[in-house]
């Protein structure tokens, strides 16, 4: 193996047999003394190994790196979503061109029931951040259920809390902006916070994925007839 030599007059790099370690000769280009190293001074940088860790009889690597599956949009899935998307805008325009009577508090509240955990669903399917990795199958299902009906119990808080706070003949007369204001923030936080405990959003992402079936819900009310939120005139 050559040995690199460097003149430490004039600076020049060249190579040497080993035949001449240790030996004290003149450099080819200014001719001054150098003394060539030994070849048990030289210093060996091993390159690092390509696969670390466990390997079989033959050197081989054992071990296989993992693999993060991501989900990819799901057709059918989307189809089936748009098809109840469009029959829940039916059955809405239905009920409101039908007489409900007292059933409507009923009406509303399953609306709100059934429509959740699809557009919980919905939601994260697009939201999703894929580099954290992302939820599937069973799993996915139990906490789109479980974001859903959150989301609906929260329509029932809404409710509670604005005909216990405000006066009847208010609340069926029209609340202000600023009241409405005061009734929506608190349920867009603890929306926002369902999502993140379901899904692990981070708060504008679930802030989206909320206000996504709030639109969607206010929409029905609309195309029922109804106020876009319950207290509005």
């Amino acid at each position: 193996m050559p040995i690199p030599v460097t003149c430490p007059n004039c600076q020049t790099r060249f190579n040497v047999g080993n035949q001449h370690a240790g030996k004290t000769g003149a450099c080819p280009k200014c001719k001054g003394q150098i003394t060539i190293p030994e070849v048990g001074n030289e210093v060996i940088i091993h390159a690092p190994e390509l696969e670390a860790g466990a390997k079989d009889s033959k050197g081989k690597s054992v071990l296989k790196p993992i693999k993060r599956k991501e989900t990819k949009f799901n057709a059918t899935s989307f189809a089936v979503i748009a098809g109840l998307a469009v029959l829940a805008i039916a059955v809405a325009w239905l009920m409101g061109h039908s007489e409900l009577a007292g059933y409507e508090i009923w009406v509303l509240a399953g609306g709100a029931i059934l429509i959740g955990p699809l557009m919980a669903y919905a939601g994260y399917s697009f939201l999703r951040d894929d580099e954290l990795g992302a939820y599937e199958g069973s799993s996915l299902l139990v906490r789109s259920l479980s974001c859903g009906l959150v989301y609906a119990f929260l329509w029932g808080v809404y409710m509670y809390i604005g005909t216990q706070i405000f006066a009847t003949e208010d609340w069926e007369a029209g609340l202000g902006a600023v009241q409405l204001m005061g009734l929506c923030v608190p349920i867009l936080g603890r929306g926002t916070f369902a999502a993140f405990v379901c899904f692990d959003l981070d708060p504008p992402t679930g802030f989206f994925h909320y206000t996504l079936y709030l639109l969607v819900t206010v929409g029905l009310r609309f195309v029922m007839g109804l106020p876009f939120l319950p207290g509005m005139g």
